[in-house]
């Protein structure tokens, strides 16, 4: 049975149960900090004093000039700065330079909500301010535009451009194939920016036994990928680190309703614990393939299926994940210009090891199918890849001064690649509305060509404020 069969078997299954009336958006596992979303798509994150409250509320004379309007507006205004700590030549020596505004609207109407979210943006290092809604590029960024209704009791559907994830991953991702914006996570903004929206419809249908959530993309919305203009990287193509003077060309897959993608997880609560199947089938999300012809880099067509187990372990949280990535273009794994399959498998546990100070560690595997065809298959003097890559990482956040200072260290070592990534934060509320942050990116590595090493040229410290309302 192929991945696309699958799907549509995990959507009759979860059509076919017998349904019990229950809440909207039943509840998904936790999320990474900082990738979190409200408990519920329908439920209202908490609002600053003054912006909530009952209509009796709208009697006093001191309502915020946002209550007058007819639908709900919040948002935020932020400034961030950053530089690179190395020369590179093939970069500005500033990392980020640029200031958004975010308006996020909600209107209410008789069994549907509306959301709008949108970014305006000046980004003092972008060559060309014209919007591109694809990439997030320019002064005009569309993080969701969505209408949100049910149809019956058990089911729920989301359509339009929304941020979606899933999985138990702590910034590791293996079940989510949503896009993912690696620029923005390297060059030190929120890290609400790692995740990019797609355009897609997404249902929902609960039961007393078992729910399901279905995505359809109609058209592949890839990650907003490292290509040289922002940062630097190994380029296979050229055996070298290249940037802004070997920006990468792709052919994407970009026909509506035939390049599509399909998601699906069927999950359910069992005791404290929630266990989940996946599916999906589009394309790999950032290029894993090259034309030999043109040389521009490609997405091959990708199959997933994967499992979670999340719950209680001792005096913490643990999960299990685990992926295998159907590279479908070379399942025989000697096509050098393709990427091969993959197993990916997670481990993880979290426990507060003391008041306040919260301890994260993650074990992550890649293992590379049909190794022995992918080495006879590569060019004389290309580099090789290791058969399993080996991932350790380390979360530490501490939480001072009435928990509106927090400390993060988090660390990606590779004892595979030789190579590390280190991503230092802290950052104070200093009121309601105010924030400030101080943070970096440093990465480390034996060799240019691996993950984490190709990006040491990159090594960046960044400052940001948001005023948030």
């Amino acid at each position: 049975m192929n991945t696309r069969s699958l799907l549509w078997g995990m959507l009759l299954a979860g059509i076919g149960l017998g349904v019990a009336p229950g809440a909207l958006w039943a509840a998904a596992p936790e999320l990474p900090e900082g990738l979190g979303a409200p408990a519920s798509d329908t439920e209202e994150p908490a609002l600053p004093a003054g912006l909530g409250g009952e209509a009796g509320a709208e009697q006093t004379t001191d309502r915020p000039a946002a209550a007058a309007l007819p639908f709900r507006l919040r948002g935020f205004w932020e400034a961030r700065g950053g530089t690179r700590l190395g020369d590179d030549p093939r970069q500005r020596d500033l990392s980020i330079a640029e200031t958004r505004l975010q308006l996020e609207a909600e209107k209410y109407f008789r069994g549907a909500t509306l959301r709008l979210t949108g970014d305006f943006l000046y980004d003092d290092l972008d060559d060309d301010r014209s919007v591109d809604l694809e990439s997030g590029e320019g002064a005009f960024d569309l993080r969701e535009a969505s209408l949100v209704f049910s149809p019956s009791a058990d089911t729920d559907v989301k359509l339009g451009r929304q941020i979606l994830t899933w999985g138990t991953g702590d910034l590791v991702f293996i079940n989510d194939l949503f896009p993912k914006d690696w620029v923005s996570f390297f060059i030190g903004r929120d890290v609400e920016y790692l995740k990019a929206p797609s355009d897609a419809l997404k249902v929902s249908v609960f039961s007393s036994w078992v729910n399901l959530d279905l995505v359809y993309t109609p058209r592949f919305d890839a990650d907003r990928f490292i290509d040289g203009r922002r940062l630097s990287f190994f380029n296979a193509g050229q055996g070298r680190l290249t940037g802004r003077n070997a920006v990468v060309m792709t052919d994407r897959p970009a026909d509506a309703f035939e390049d599509d993608e399909w998601a699906a997880r069927l999950y359910r609560n069992l005791g404290a614990y929630e266990v989940a199947l996946y599916g999906y089938d589009g394309f790999w999300k950032s290029p894993a393939g090259a034309d030999p012809a043109s040389g521009r880099a490609r997405f091959p067509p990708l199959s997933v299926l994967g499992a979670s187990l999340r719950g209680p372990v001792g005096a913490g949280i643990g999960n299990v994940e685990l992926g295998y990535y159907d590279s479908r273009a070379d399942r025989d794994g000697d096509d050098p210009t393709v990427r091969n399959s993959e197993l990916r498998l997670l481990l993880g546990y979290e426990q507060e090891i003391a008041r306040n100070l919260t301890l994260g560690l993650q074990y992550y595997l890649e293992r590379m199918g049909e190794f022995e065809a992918y080495r006879r298959a590569l060019p004389p003097g290309a580099p090789v890849r290791d058969e399993n890559r080996h991932v350790l990482t380390q979360r530490l956040t501490w939480l001072t001064h009435s928990q509106n200072l927090a400390w993060s260290l988090f660390l990606f070592y590779s004892p595979s690649d030789r190579d590390a990534y280190l991503r230092p934060r802290v950052g104070y509320q200093v009121d309601d509305h105010l924030s400030v942050e101080a943070g970096g990116n440093l990465f480390f590595g034996a060799r240019e060509e691996t993950f984490f090493g190709q990006f040491q040229d990159n090594n960046n410290l960044y400052l940001g404020v948001r005023y948030g309302f």
